[in-house]
């Protein structure tokens, strides 16, 4: 904690002898009035101004930061958050990074105990249970039995981090999403340093895109590559462009059948209408006074999809009943609410409108009951649009949102038989509904929703057809109790929807197989199925590998959809199902009441459930308590495991001072259209049987129902080179009309895997360019989707445009990202992607500069074009001058 204070903001709290950093101070300096300030900025001001040294973060830092106006200029701020969260997927290779930057430092001379958080982390192991047992009582354990069987040498590697380095918290499996766990439980809102005495906002930076879910509690917190977490980590300030605010007024409340999910689908679409790529979201108004943190920590959970970096919250009174429920602490509640209030960060009905730079407004009244698909989430459909609108979208051509059937398949038919039961299965069969995801299952509204229709469902004697695999994957242990002791599971259970697990399933692609004669129903017979998932995700080959059509939706029309068992079907209008007396049910019949979800909150979600269920959250299972470690300061890598090894990126590191030059020779190993997602560039679901990755694992002696998932792999740099671009669905314009793991070596013209090419490039010293459209690295906030190009050779990204995250993990690893200028592409440009391209950067860049291209084709013929770099501020210059921003800590930590 520094004690450099220039403006004299330190001041004593009045509690528990406590101080804090009082942001009036600067208007007391007559630097700037900050009360017209978003709420989000004000935070932001605050981490600057306590953590101005003079050095790292400057006097000028804070009073540029502290001058915001909304359509003011926009300089770079440094910015250190509280804490890091971590899950799993993204925290293994984290923390196999720390473990090699030990090593590396320790051979330089180094001391390896310098490699340590030096911040508070949380890591929540949630994204390696699968769903491979579904629809019996036995489910969980058999489930979490085959986890931690597949997954013991990364659950070893955990626990030995667990105990090697300090500051770091491990919440062991079946616990909890990293998300719903943090919003629960690990967020204190306002934090209380007892060696300074200094209290201070929780601030965040996650490991997973979604971190951003807990500015519904009034937590400022985003997403962050597992490259920039690392250095975080490492006590160093993440550099960025203070952000416009985009203030969205909410007026109303939301009419009776209409549910949080309804409304956040309608949120992220009107941002993605308008445009929100790195800025910031903040909620106001007085429609802000009816929804519940619940409700808010749902909108907020899809910022990425939104395309958002944070969508905040402000602190107020719904914040403090949330807190109440949850079972936080007399004392800290106490603490929120007086320092929040001193501070001008705590909302009331009455307090004036910030200041924003775009407004849009949301009437709560008119939202309707919605979906969002078939294969992005921020393409809404009305309930009532979906199934008359399904055979139109089967015949529309290939794309976004066809499907590009001919008229002659449309009709295509086959049968499935499952314990004596045959149905017909056609286009548009509901194969999997999947109650899952952080988005909705830390919401008890629409989880105690679907609990009530599952149970008027049962009364009416429906069921769900045989080809619908059903899964219930609560966010945390918490969601069970209530269902347990409102008397809902029964319901849910008796329709498929059994506990398999507490983690983050279907949506992350741990859907695992469906039954096998459903499978061969729908490979025999073409036919097109769909996933139903209470998620914040369903891009192409995520999901499944054979539902073509995924949708978001709210739990309770999971389980309604599960019920009608097609999503060509228009469930608003037809009958979902006959009842015991022959009669057609239909969704409204089923449907419950606002006032009935209401009255089961209250009488069975209470504040001693959370209480009870954290009390013990870091012990474990038996099976977690049983993992024996060692308790080396540095890690004994096995050369043998094809689940940890010691990465290559920090071999060769030159402590001398770097230089950029230009880059010649570069070949295209692929060419893509727009909304290339991190999920196309770095699959975390299975692992394809003709894949380079399974040839490696059959090389190692590892079978085919061991492979486990490309997610669980991303301690084996092995395996992740051989996973990137190796999604299904993934399409190269090098190769038209085609989907898969394919690409052209150039200039030979032969078609292979992308690293099969890329070896051969690499082999002969070749560096490898990647062309792109709009929105390259959409998605989730994957550090594998830069590093696996890293290893494969990749130098330069030339896009239309980035997705924020994706942008800064490139650089992160020392790729660089050039932008087309706009209006141009690499169409516009007639490049086919055959040509052999020079970068002309120098020594001498500056952020955000133009950069000349030039592009020789194979008949000699030079087009020569403007790019704009992406190097966006002055430290990520130096990242790249680096190779990395890793390589730039451990410089500095020698």
């Amino acid at each position: 904690m520094t004690t450099h204070d220039p403006f004299g903001a330190l001041q004593p709290l009045g509690f528990a002898s406590a101080s804090y950093y009082a942001l009036s101070s600067l208007e007391g300096n007559g630097i700037a009035n900050i009360s017209h300030l978003p709420f989000s900025i004000k935070i932001l001001l605050e981490s600057v101004l306590r953590n101005c040294d003079g050095y790292a973060i400057s006097e000028a830092d804070v009073i540029a930061l502290a001058g915001w106006q909304p359509h003011g200029s926009r300089s770079e701020t440094p910015y250190k958050p509280a804490r890091v969260l971590l899950q799993d997927f993204t925290g293994v290779p984290a923390l196999v990074d720390l473990a090699a930057m030990r090593d590396a430092i320790s051979e330089l001379g180094g001391n390896p105990r310098k490699i340590n958080p030096l911040i508070p982390c949380d890591l929540v192991i949630d994204h390696s249970v699968q769903v491979d047992y579904f629809g019996k009582t036995t489910a969980l354990a058999l489930n979490e039995a085959v986890e931690f069987q597949r997954n013991a040498e990364r659950y070893q590697f955990l626990k030995w981090g667990q105990a090697a380095f300090r500051n770091l918290r491990v919440v062991p499996p079946a616990t909890g999403i990293v998300h719903q766990v943090n919003l629960e439980y690990l967020a204190p809102v306002v934090f209380h340093n007892k060696d300074s005495h200094v209290c201070y906002p929780d601030t965040c930076v996650g490991t997973d895109s979604h971190t951003p879910m807990v500015n519904g509690l009034g937590v400022l917190a985003w997403g962050v590559g597992g490259i920039e977490a690392e250095a975080v980590m490492l006590d160093q300030p993440i550099f960025m462009l203070i952000p416009d605010v985009v203030g969205i007024k909410l007026t109303g409340s939301l009419p009776p059948g209409v549910t949080a999910t309804d409304l956040v689908l309608r949120i992220t679409e009107l941002c993605r209408q308008v445009g929100v790529v790195g800025k910031f979201v903040e909620f106001y108004g007085s429609g802000l006074s009816s929804m519940s943190v619940p409700d808010r920590a749902t909108i907020s959970n899809m910022a990425p999809e939104q395309g958002a970096t944070v969508s905040y919250f402000p602190i107020d009174d719904e914040t403090l009943r949330y807190m109440r429920l949850t079972g936080r602490s007399a004392e800290q509640i106490e603490l929120t609410e007086r320092y929040t209030k001193l501070q001008g960060l705590f909302r009331h009905d009455a307090t004036p409108d910030p200041a924003f730079s775009e407004i849009l407004e949301v009437d709560l009244g008119a939202i309707e009951p919605a979906l969002a698909g078939p294969k992005r989430p921020q393409d809404r459909i009305l309930l009532s649009h979906i199934g008359p609108t399904y055979r139109q979208m089967l015949a529309a051509p290939a794309g976004n949102q066809g499907m590009g059937l001919s008229e002659n398949d449309l009709d295509l038919c086959g049968v499935v038989t499952l314990n004596g039961t045959s149905e017909p299965i056609t286009h548009g069969a509901v194969v999997i509904a999947a109650i899952t995801s952080c988005t909705n299952t830390s919401n008890p509204s629409v989880m105690l929703a679907a609990g009530l229709l599952a149970k008027k469902a049962v009364e009416k004697g429906l069921k769900v057809k045989n080809y619908v695999k059903t899964s219930l994957a609560p966010g945390s242990t918490v969601v069970t109790e209530y269902l347990q002791k409102s008397g809902l599971l029964t319901f849910l259970e008796q329709l498929g929807f059994y506990l398999v697990g507490y983690g983050c399933t279907t949506c992350i692609g741990n859907s695992g197989p469906l039954d096998e004669a459903v499978e061969n129903a729908i490979l025999e017979n073409d036919l097109v199925v769909s996933a139903v998932l209470s998620g914040n995700r369903n891009f192409e080959g995520r999901v499944h590998p054979l539902t073509k059509t995924n949708y978001l939706a709210s739990p309770p029309l999971v389980v309604a959809y599960a019920l009608a068992g097609s999503t060509a079907l228009d469930i608003t209008r037809d009958p979902i199902g006959t009842g015991n007396d022959g009669k057609p049910v239909y969704l409204k019949d089923i449907w419950p009441s606002n006032q009935e979800i209401t009255d089961t909150i209250r009488q069975f979600v209470t504040p001693a459930m959370f209480q009870q269920r954290y009390a013990d959250v870091f012990a474990g299972s038996l099976a977690w308590r049983k993992i024996d470690v060692s308790l080396s300061e540095r890690y004994p890598w096995d050369r043998d495991s094809s689940y940890i090894r010691k990465p290559p990126f920090f071999d060769g590191l030159n402590l001398q001072m770097s230089s950029i030059s230009p880059i010649a020779g570069l070949r295209v190993l692929a060419m893509f259209g727009d909304s290339v997602t991190t999920d196309h560039i770095s699959p975390a679901g299975q692992i394809a049987d003709d894949s380079p990755a399974a040839a490696y694992l059959l090389e190692k002696g590892i079978q085919r129902k061991d492979w486990n998932s490309y997610g669980s792999r991303r301690g084996n740099d092995q395996v992740m080179c051989r996973s990137t671009f190796a999604n299904i669905r993934i399409r190269n314009l090098l190769l038209p009309g085609t989907e898969g793991n394919m690409t052209v070596h150039h200039p030979s013209g032969e078609r292979m895997s992308f690293f099969d090419a890329a070896m051969k490039y690499k082999q002969a010293q070749i560096p490898l360019c990647i062309l792109a459209g709009k929105e390259y690295g959409s998605g989730s906030s994957r550090d594998w989707a830069a590093k696996g190009p890293y290893l494969q050779g990749v130098k330069v990204v030339i896009a239309e445009s980035y997705e924020r995250i994706h942008r800064s993990n490139l650089i992160g690893m020392g790729i660089l990202p050039l932008q087309f200028a706009e209006g141009e592409s690499a169409t516009s440009l007639a490049l086919s992607g055959t040509e052999t391209f020079t970068v002309e950067i120098s020594d001498t860049t500056q952020p955000q500069q133009a950069i000349t291209v030039l592009a020789i084709s194979i008949d000699s013929t030079t087009t020569r074009f403007q790019t704009l770099s992406r190097l966006d501020t002055p430290i990520e210059v130096q990242y790249y001058r680096d190779g990395g921003i890793l390589r730039t800590v451990l410089k500095k930590l020698i």
